[in-house]
């Protein structure tokens, strides 16, 4: 129960990053190149005082695969939603992630049972069913790849954190080492942000991203690889959900069928694997 409450709060968190993303770059004048910058620094500002203040050292661990795969996640991930729908970029995404948390399991030559394989691909048919735009336009090129790209940096930053033993620790580490990325590709490729969203950066940055990335790192050892990419299928639903809370939108039935395609696949996915009786 303890697990299942973590995970999902740190889906909570991950839902309120891609609805923060979305409110500061809607409207174009919050730059992705500012607003990555300014997430990344305020991640590694507050995970360096967290550890600081938990006594034991101050100094963030330095895990160079980790802070250059979370530095191409948060990236791709602003710059993909400059040309992408949010849909679109959502099924990208998460398609992605899938793809490389499976390969990673199987590489590594975890054990992956044929439910989480079933209940994987139900989620993610009510995913694309929830989130497939109409008119079936091809996406942006461009931002398509830089989506993929994101997806494939988080799915590498999610693999490394199944071994961490220090959670919070690791996450300061791979902000504060991310962070000197996203200020060079903003002199690089310079834009502007509104107050607003720097505000919605900070809070992305501090909160959603510092704090929920570590709990994150605190709870894939128990999720395991393959069980933690399917739980996140559910984060487009939360954010879909917390934008028709936030619009005073009707439910549609389209949603509500989608949604519990995806939860059930979720749950299936997620359940222990039948014990056979020893003889």
């Amino acid at each position: 129960m303890r697990l299942f409450l973590l995970t999902a709060l740190t889906m909570l968190a991950f839902a309120a990053n891609s609805i923060l993303n979305r409110m500061a770059l809607e409207d174009g004048t919050t730059g992705p190149a500012a607003f990555a910058a300014i997430r990344l620094v305020a991640g590694a500002l507050c995970l360096w005082v967290l550890v600081a203040a938990r006594g034991g050292g101050w100094r963030p661990l330095w895990q160079p695969s980790g802070a250059a795969s979370l530095a191409l996640y948060v990236l791709g991930f602003s710059f993909a939603y400059v040309s992408l729908p949010a849909g679109v970029g959502a099924l990208i995404l998460f398609g992605g992630v899938q793809i490389t948390m499976f390969a990673g399991a199987l590489i590594l030559r975890d054990p992956v049972p044929a439910r989480r394989w079933a209940g994987a691909a139900l989620a993610f048919a009510g995913l694309v069913w929830l989130l497939w735009p109409a008119g079936g336009a091809a996406p942006d090129p461009a931002g398509a790849g830089l989506m993929a790209a994101a997806a494939f940096g988080w799915g590498i930053y999610s693999l490394l954190g199944r071994g961490t033993t220090d959670p919070l620790r690791a996450t300061a580490g791979n902000f504060v080492f991310a962070a000197p990325l996203g200020l060079i590709t903003l002199l690089l490729l310079p834009d502007s942000a509104t107050p607003q969203g720097a505000a919605l950066a900070v809070l992305s940055g501090a909160l959603t991203s510092g704090c929920g990335y570590a709990l994150w790192y605190a709870i894939l050892p128990g999720l395991g690889s393959t069980r933690a990419a399917v739980a996140q299928l559910c984060v487009p639903v939360i954010a879909a959900a917390g934008g028709l809370v936030l619009l005073a939108e009707g439910i549609t039935l389209r949603f509500t069928l989608a949604a519990c395609l995806v939860l059930g696949g979720v749950l299936m996915a997620s359940l222990p694997p039948r014990r056979r009786p020893k003889p």
